[in-house]
């Protein structure tokens, strides 16, 4: 449940966005001392605490600070904003596991930096939102990845079935400060403010040393990459990209390649009726321009209605109808995000789980409800077939290993009742209206 932003901030809000929209060229000149508003502060703080999180390089939590007295840790964070004191803290890097191998690094700034983040975020999306192109649906109030996914589908089923399935190398870490930089002027005249986000650009990566303590990486030296798990990161990365967005509609490439561009932060495809291989091309020399990179291993030009193709988790292209064979062009949840949500499952019913019931069936069922929010469109029966198929064993043999008992537990934890009593969110239940198709 997201927190009611307060009337005043609201009011602020919609005048900057007014203004930003009434006047395209305008460059915003104070907004500095609107970050460290009490106001501001408290409901970034607010937000940072509903989405939790760990502490960063400090340590401090937010029961520490809840412990020592918000007003006052707020009154010290909005000191050090005035008086311009405020120095960002090392990112502290975490690496996580990747589906397939590997590790992902996870960046987890402090508690103050995400709050600090989180302010500047409520200044300032509502002046960047207005030049962001309604290409784009990633991180922006009032779009979804959901609503991205059926505009693929809706161009595709249309004829626009030559499709760019494009991939930028290391987007986030590679963006460049100087033309990042530029992005941000062109809108905020404010030095204080620019110096600030410039801050976060710099600021040093923590990665815990062999033998304790931290070994550091980055820092003023750096001259690409968006802030590590950064609250403002992803609004930096939109605006970036955006420059892309604006050069592909001013070049007309809709109206003579009849091409369809959807972008959601790092990930894009363009569905075009004729021409892919050209716009491929230009999308290359744009982002070669941009200081970007594209993983050429993984870009393709393919035709969408003779192979599938994927996109934030769906697969689109071909589909057979089980019950008369008809072909159709489909979206489905594809298979790696079955795997994906298979692998969130077995880590929280691993055996070293201790926690009460309560406990497991409630982190439980909020991965299985967002799965099956984002995964809510189009021909899904077989997906969430497989996925309740998995949760009922994985669940039996959970619980059986808990309560010792000596068979497979089949009759002692039947699918009704893991369904029912256990209170564990079964998918088929949720809604399942027709699939979105069109005939081939």
């Amino acid at each position: 449940m997201s927190l009611a932003t307060p009337p005043k901030l609201q009011r602020l809000q919609e005048a900057l966005y007014t203004k930003a929209e009434q006047e395209p060229a305008y460059r915003f000149y104070l907004l500095y001392d609107k970050v460290y508003r009490r106001d501001v502060l408290a409901h970034a703080y607010a937000l940072s605490k509903q989405h939790k999180g760990a502490p960063g390089v400090d340590g401090v939590t937010f029961a520490d600070i809840e412990a020592a007295g918000v007003e006052r840790w707020l009154a010290a964070v909005e000191e050090a904003l005035r008086t311009q004191t405020y120095r960002p803290q090392p990112v502290r890097r975490m690496l996580i596991e990747k589906e397939g191998g590997g590790e992902r690094p996870l960046g987890i700034p402090t508690i103050r930096d995400r709050v600090v983040q989180t302010a500047v975020l409520l200044i300032l999306q509502p002046i960047f939102e207005v030049d962001l192109e309604p290409t784009a649906y990633g991180y922006r109030p009032g779009r979804t990845a959901l609503e991205a996914v059926q505009a693929v589908h809706r161009a595709l089923c249309k004829g626009h079935a030559q499709v760019v399935d494009a991939d930028v190398s290391k987007y986030f870490d590679t963006i460049p400060h100087a033309a990042l930089m530029q992005s941000l002027a062109r809108r905020i005249a404010d030095r204080k403010l620019l110096r600030l986000l410039k801050m976060w650009l710099k600021v040093p990566v923590a990665e815990a040393a062999p033998g304790g303590g931290w070994r550091f990486t980055g820092g003023k030296r750096s001259t690409r990459g968006t802030p590590q798990g950064g609250v403002v990161s992803p609004l930096l990365a939109n605006l970036y990209m955006n420059r892309y967005l604006k050069a592909f509609r001013r070049a007309g490439l809709d109206r003579r390649h009849g091409a369809r561009l959807v972008n959601y932060a790092d990930d894009f495809v363009v569905l075009c009726r004729q021409g892919a291989t050209e716009v491929l091309a230009q999308t290359r020399r744009w982002l070669t321009q941009m200081g970007l990179t594209l993983n050429e291993r993984k870009t393709r030009v393919c035709d969408g209605r003779q192979e599938p193709f994927t996109f934030l988790g769906y697969t689109f292209g071909p589909m057979r109808y089980r019950k008369d064979g008809h072909w159709y062009l489909g979206a489905a949840p594809a298979k790696k995000a079955v795997r994906r949500v298979k692998g969130r499952i077995r880590q929280i019913l691993r055996p070293s789980n201790q926690a009460p019931w309560e406990e497991v069936v409630k982190e439980l069922n909020t991965v299985l409800r967002g799965w099956a929010n984002h995964f809510s469109y189009g021909t899904r029966l077989m997906a969430y077939r497989a996925v309740d198929h998995y949760v009922y064993e994985r669940v039996r043999h959970f619980l059986r290993r808990r309560h010792k008992v000596p068979s497979r537990g089949t009759k002692r934890f039947p699918r009704e009742q893991v369904f029912g009593e256990l209170g564990v969110f079964q998918l088929r239940r949720f809604h399942l209206g027709s699939p979105a198709h069109a005939l081939v």
